[in-house]
């Protein structure tokens, strides 16, 4: 099949068989035998163990996806599994899929027809065959936009949708899909009418400039699904969407959005705005009620926008004004002139009698420590914040927040912080640049008797010569919960413990500390472990995982080795694992990712999350369950560790 790496002669030194349970989980084995004489030499073109051949009695098994799941895809999707022998030839709804020297198969596929949303998959061996009738669900196909005939519109398109609170004069997005030649405007309960201007979306159908006619002479409308009869008529090209602003205070009573299209007219009654309820929400505490809570173990996420990414990490504790409520999420108020989203469960409302948080900064102190520096602001109340990397600075913006000092004061000797300066950006947002000498290593947030404090990390002492040696690096083995499965079964948090465990033995081979997430094939939580590390006082977290592809994106192009950052101080020690991966699997070269990842968040250390292979790739699962391939997997991230500290140790950490 075209996109799948071939694989290259080179003489396994383990093959480990796993099973795989019932209903598509595998069984987990206790351990997956590490051998630890086990090195390599440097890499020269390294290729993919081969696969061995599979003889066994022909069983369709479909991995993904499972029987009965719900495709997030409109178009065509992968569907992965095994056959039994490698011999087979198979067939899935018709199209011809190769066969891998051990049963497994990959094909990237048109969907099912709604009529019939399952795939037929038939094995083939000599006089043998078997069969597999495997069920999935579609999503529910958009109408088709017709600009004659009947009047259709997308209802499932209409926004706003959900419980509303909001201040009556904010603007809310009225929007829906509705055919270019139609006549959309949004009508209040008193008769004022504002119209939906149309706006341009990315093309939904790909239809033929002549379209196609069946025997009995109407048009067809080809979809990259296939080809669905259709009445005669002309169909669009592009999904339209028709939008407009209006103000909340519309949305208070009736306002009703309408369609038209002559004589054609079509009703939708919006959800109601409550803009008395967003005038009483009064106050917001974000997280437990409870300052017990450690605040660097547990942060309230904020984001721009209802669902949008996360762009804020507040403390537990933190009061602010809510102002809104939309779709599951509260709008805070972080100070005069920034609002922010917070999901619902984190805030505990309260009433408006309470007096606004006062936050004034009346002096800072810097208290040096022999393994990081304290930047106390006492603040009083808890301030929302955000910290930034701007090159060998550290910009701390304490919103809702007056600075009122005329002194600083320093440890004589201590250069890590070298200069502090501040300035008041607006009458309640203060902001503050932590000057170092080097670009900062790592940092923690948190509030101590009323005072907000940023904890500096100092970078550690490196030997050049032996880099690691002293150097304390966490190793997280990805999963469990969660986590994708290879076609055979092979679950990815099984491989993964054994490419940490040989990581470990490398490392300490080397001279680092090495502390392990998870030692064993038990379920670990997420929020778990980076607060191992920290604990720990780790210099470096890396966490090992295999890749996988959500719905509707072809694997055959889009798979290889990439790494995966999220704070700047984390970026070159992203490059050099990157490197020493490629560098020893030999896969495609995906490159670094700044990416908003649980396990790449941490701040107290440089944290990089390592998407080695990809489990779904038949090649690549054979290749994982390797104990050669495992060994070079982790040859790859020792090395760049190594290269990291070194370069650290050098005076050249970037």
């Amino acid at each position: 099949m075209p996109g799948i790496l071939a694989a290259r002669a080179l003489r396994s030194a383990l093959t480990i068989v796993l099973l795989a349970a019932a209903c598509g989980r595998p069984v987990i084995p206790g351990t997956l035998g590490v051998d630890p004489t086990l090195r390599l030499e440097p890499a020269r073109g390294p290729a993919l163990p081969p696969i061995p051949p599979a003889q066994g009695p022909l069983v369709v098994r479909v991995v993904y996806p499972m029987a009965g799941a719900l495709i997030a895809a409109r178009d065509s999707n992968f569907i992965l599994g095994s056959v039994g022998h490698g011999g087979a030839s198979l067939t899935i709804n018709g199209h011809a899929v190769p066969v891998h020297p051990n049963g497994a198969f990959i094909a990237f596929l048109p969907l099912p027809s709604p009529e019939q949303p399952q795939y037929e998959l038939i094995a083939s061996l000599g006089h043998e065959s078997a069969q597999a009738v495997h069920p999935v669900r579609l999503l529910a196909p958009r109408p088709l936009l017709a600009d004659s005939g009947r009047l259709i519109v997308d209802e499932e398109s209409i926004t706003p949708r959900g419980a509303l609170a909001l201040r009556g004069d904010e603007l809310v997005r009225v929007s829906i899909r509705a055919p270019g030649n139609a006549e959309v405007w949004v009508q209040a309960a008193d008769g004022r009418r504002r119209a939906l201007r149309r706006g341009d979306e990315p093309p939904a159908l790909i239809v033929d400039a002549r379209p196609p006619r069946d025997r009995e002479g109407a048009a067809l409308l080809r979809t990259a699904n296939g080809i669905t009869p259709q009445p005669p008529g002309r169909y669009l090209r592009d999904s339209l969407s028709w939008a407009a602003d209006v103000p909340a205070r519309w949305l208070a009573d009736s306002l009703t959005l309408v369609a038209a299209r002559g004589a054609d007219t079509l009703v939708f009654a919006l959800e109601r705005a409550d803009t008395v309820a967003a005038a009483g929400l009064g106050w917001a505490m974000l997280g437990p009620d409870s300052v017990a809570v450690s605040d660097t173990d547990r942060v309230v996420m904020g984001r721009p926008e209802p669902a949008g990414t996360y762009k804020w990490f507040f403390l537990p504790g933190t009061v602010m004004q809510a102002t809104g409520v939309m779709r599951g999420f509260v709008r805070v108020r972080l100070d005069e002139q920034l609002e922010a989203w917070v999901a619902r469960e984190d805030v505990r409302l309260f009433g408006g009698d309470r007096a606004a948080p006062r936050r004034v900064v009346p002096s800072v102190r810097v208290r040096p420590d022999s393994h990081w520096v304290d930047v106390i602001f006492p603040t009083g109340e808890r301030p929302p914040y955000q910290v930034q990397v701007e090159g060998n600075t550290l910009v701390l913006t304490l919103y809702g927040t007056r600075a009122n000092f005329d002194m600083i004061h320093w440890v004589a000797g201590d250069s890590l912080i070298r200069m502090i300066t501040w300035e008041q950006v607006t009458s309640d947002r203060a902001r503050f640049v932590l000057h170092l000498d080097q670009p900062p290593y790592g940092w923690l947030a948190m509030q101590d008797r009323g005072a907000f404090v940023l904890r500096v990390r100092r970078p550690p002492v490196v030997d050049p010569e032996r880099p690691l040696l002293g150097i304390t690096v966490a190793v997280d083995a990805g999963h469990p919960p969660a986590g994708a499965t290879g076609p055979t079964g092979l679950y990815e948090a099984v491989p993964v413990l054994a490419i940490a465990t040989r990581l470990e033995r490398l490392l300490q081979a080397r001279g680092a500390t090495v502390v392990m997430t998870r030692a064993t094939h038990d379920t670990l939580a997420l929020v778990e472990r980076p607060i191992m590390a920290r604990r720990a006082g780790a210099h470096a977290l890396v966490s090992i995982h295999l890749n996988a592809l959500p719905d509707g994106v072809n694997p055959f192009p889009a798979h290889g080795t990439g790494s995966y950052f999220f704070h700047p101080q984390a970026e070159p020690l992203a490059r050099e694992i990157q490197r020493g991966m490629v560098h020893w699997m030999g896969l495609r070269d995906l490159g670094i990712y700044y990416s908003n990842l649980a396990l790449a968040r941490p701040t107290w250390m440089p944290s990089v999350l390592c998407e080695g292979a990809f489990i779904m790739i038949p090649e690549q699962e054979y290749a994982v369950r390797t104990a050669e391939f495992q060994e070079r997997y982790a040859l790859g991230v020792a090395d760049g560790l190594e290269r990291y500290f070194r370069r650290l140790g050098a005076g050249n950490g970037r």
